[in-house]
């Protein structure tokens, strides 16, 4: 592919620093809006469903969880599309504007006992509006930052991705914890649970302060510029298949991690809800650290070895993990700091394998529809199938169905080609 003379200077590294920010903040208050209902789950469940069948309520509470994931495959799509048209800049303002006005709708819609059923039906509007957005966000973002990324350290900049997902969710718990123990339980299922999606939409305007002056991606600027030349479809079509395989296993296992162990131990173990809340707080903080390390890591020996050490952890330890989770504060801690650092692993390198794997020209829409797709059917069913197969007492099918899946990152990696160090405008 042949680039003209005229296509614009590349960003220099102190500016591709500063977008690196603006992307990684406005990643940081998605995942945090995103996040933020799952901590408020059970509360969420009392506020906007009958409360005369509270097993009913919080199933219905995370089935529009997993709505909201069932919407990221069109979201990517969409939004992905236009990335690769008008640039990335657009698009990752265009979504910290829906994905706020799903959070202020949340925060401010009426409760079952106000409007009855049309409380339930606000709230699947708002994340079928938030699920749009993060599909295009999540997408984006992970194009955007391995095209500004340097290419031989592209896996420590592609962490930055996930460091924000665990940060947002990091910031969700606390809050969830500070409200929780600060105010009375009659309190937060009052009022309370509605603070940090208030929060949310008014933070939303810092973020789109930082990413009005971001860079578009000098990769894509080339791509504008370039003679375009046939793309086979085939190509295309295995790279989808392979990186839908390939995050499976772990967007499986970082949801039912994140978005429902602090659930599991309060409602199964009978967890105090403060401390379970905080407990997932510190593993988060853990993981998170280890993000860019593993990022590093993989910028010297590889992809593909990261991925086979996920497979082979989670395939191991998911149901020990599982077992060792009673009432005590400890147990939640220690199970989930180490199987959050087995997904730590695969996942500090997600943004950079993916954008590896597709051409410039079509890498955002093709991202947004293998990651968004893996991630609605494995990720955000994840927490609705644990509850419901617990409910029917037969929780250790979920235990095989994670190791499963883990199974199949590790078969998908198999299948990959090592792309660390490569040229994106080569692929």
């Amino acid at each position: 592919m042949t680039v003209s003379s005229s296509a614009p200077p590349a960003p220099t590294l102190a500016s591709r620093k500063k977008s690196l920010l603006a992307s990684a903040v406005g990643n940081v208050l998605e995942w945090y809006e995103w996040s933020a209902y799952a901590v408020f789950a059970p509360f969420i469940a009392a506020a906007m469903f009958d409360k005369g069948d509270p097993v009913s309520a919080l199933l219905s509470t995370l089935a529009v969880f997993a709505v909201g994931f069932l919407m990221r495959p069109l979201g990517g799509i969409v939004f992905g599309r236009i990335a690769d048209k008008r640039g990335r800049k657009f698009v990752l303002v265009t979504t910290m504007l829906t994905m706020a006005a799903g959070s202020l709708l949340i925060g401010i819609m009426p409760t079952y006992a106000a409007v009855g059923a049309w409380a339930s039906v606000l709230l699947l509007l708002a994340r079928v509006m938030q699920g749009f957005a993060h599909g295009g966000e999540s997408a984006t973002a992970y194009s955007y930052v391995g095209e500004i990324a340097p290419a031989n350290r592209r896996g420590m900049w592609g962490s930055v991705a996930f460091i924000a997902i665990f940060g947002g969710s990091v910031i969700a718990y606390s809050l969830g914890g500070v409200i929780t123990s600060t105010l009375s339980e009659t309190a937060v299922g009052q009022w309370g649970w509605r603070i940090p999606f208030l929060l949310g939409a008014v933070l939303a305007l810092v973020a789109l302060y930082l990413r009005r002056s971001m860079d578009e991606s000098d990769v894509f600027r080339g791509e504008q510029a370039a003679e375009a030349t046939p793309i086979p479809r085939r190509t295309v079509v295995r790279a989808i298949v392979l990186m839908i395989g390939m995050t499976s296993g772990i967007t499986a296992a970082h949801y039912t991690w994140t978005s429902y162990v602090s659930t599991y131990a309060i409602t199964q173990k009978g967890m105090n809800p403060d401390t379970a809340y905080w407990m997932l707080v510190i593993a988060q903080v853990i993981a998170l650290i280890s993000l860019p390390f593993f990022g590093r890591l993989s910028d010297s020996i590889g992809r593909r070895p990261m991925l086979a050490a996920f497979a082979v952890g989670m395939f191991a330890l998911q149901v020990p993990l599982t077992m060792m989770i009673t009432d005590a504060g400890w147990t939640l801690l220690l199970a989930t700091t180490a199987a959050l650092l087995v997904v730590a692993a695969p996942a500090s390198i997600l943004s950079s394998t993916l954008s590896e794997s597709f051409p410039t020209r079509l890498r955002t829409q093709a991202i947004g529809f293998a990651y968004s797709f893996s991630v609605a059917v494995f990720g955000g069913t994840a927490p609705y199938l644990n509850q419901l197969l617990l409910n029917l007492e037969l929780g250790w099918v979920f235990g095989v169905y994670i190791m499963a899946l883990a199974a199949l990152t590790g078969v998908a990696a198999w299948f990959m080609k090592e792309t660390k160090g490569i040229a994106l405008a080569d692929v």
